[in-house]
C-alpha cells in the first residue's frame, strides 16, 4: 500500500471587536472566494510558531490573545487532495485589538467583516470561523481573555461593551455584570476617572492577574 502524502496548513481566525460601531469582526483574506488566513506548515516551524507568522503576515499588533482551535481533516475538505494525498488544517483562533491592528495588504488584500455578514468562503474555513466563535464565547465565560485586549486602564463600560458585542446584550444587564464582578476582587480601581462622552466621569480599572488565581478555570466567572 502506498504511504499517504500528507500536507499540513496552518490557518487562524483572527477575531476583533470594534467599539464604534458594535460589531464582531473576522479578517478575510480577498480573491474569487475569500478565505482565512493561512500557510503550509514549514518544516523548521512549530504549529504555534506558524500560527504567530500567520499573524505577522496579515497584520501588525502587539495586544492579542491565540490558541490553537482544532484540527480538520475530512477527506475531501481541499481541492488539492488526490487518493495518494490528505490536506489537514491545523486552526488557530485570536482575539485582537481593533484600534491597534494594521493590516497588511500585500501582497494579497485582507479586510474585516463583521461575522454576521461572512461571504462565501472558500472549503470549510465557514465552519472554521464558527467553531472558532464559539470558543470565542465560551472562553470569556470563564477565562479573562478580554483583558489582553483591552487597554491596561479601562472602564467597566468598556470591558462590558467587548462582551455584549461577542455574547449579546442578553447575556448579563450591566448593573448585575458591575456587581459582580467587583465583588470577585481580581478588577483594581485605580482612583483615576476618564470622561467618555455625555455623562458623569467613569472610574478606571486595572485587571490583577494575581487576585484572579483562585478563579482559573472555574466555570462562568464573567457571567
Amino acid at each position: 500500500m502506498t504511504a499517504l502524502q500528507i500536507t499540513v496548513d496552518v490557518v487562524t481566525v483572527i477575531f476583533s471587536v470594534d467599539p464604534e460601531a458594535n460589531r464582531l469582526l473576522v479578517l478575510v483574506c480577498g480573491g474569487e472566494l475569500p478565505r482565512l488566513p493561512g500557510l503550509v506548515l514549514a518544516e523548521e516551524l512549530s504549529l504555534a510558531e506558524q500560527a504567530y507568522q500567520v499573524l505577522a503576515t496579515k497584520v501588525q499588533v502587539e495586544h492579542l490573545y491565540l490558541e490553537q482551535l482544532y484540527t480538520f481533516g475530512g477527506p475531501g475538505r481541499d481541492e488539492r487532495e488526490t487518493s495518494q494525498r490528505r490536506c489537514l488544517c491545523v486552526a488557530y483562533f485570536a482575539l485582537v485589538q481593533y484600534q491597534e491592528t494594521v493590516l497588511l495588504l500585500e501582497p494579497q488584500p485582507v479586510q474585516w467583516v463583521p461575522v454576521p455578514q461572512l461571504p462565501v468562503l472558500w472549503g470549510d474555513h465557514a465552519q472554521i470561523v464558527q467553531y472558532g466563535y464559539q470558543r470565542l464565547r465560551n472562553k470569556l465565560e470563564y477565562s479573562p481573555i478580554a483583558f489582553q485586549v483591552l487597554p491596561e486602564l479601562f472602564t467597566l463600560g468598556e470591558l462590558y461593551q467587548l462582551y455584549t458585542i461577542i455574547l449579546g446584550e442578553d447575556f448579563s444587564d450591566y448593573s448585575n455584570f458591575r456587581s459582580r464582578l467587583l465583588k470577585l476582587g481580581f478588577l483594581r480601581d485605580t482612583g483615576q476617572k476618564v470622561c467618555r462622552g455625555a455623562g458623569r466621569p467613569a472610574s478606571l480599572y486595572r485587571f490583577d492577574q494575581h487576585a484572579f488565581l483562585p478563579y482559573q478555570d472555574k466555570p462562568m466567572v464573567f457571567i
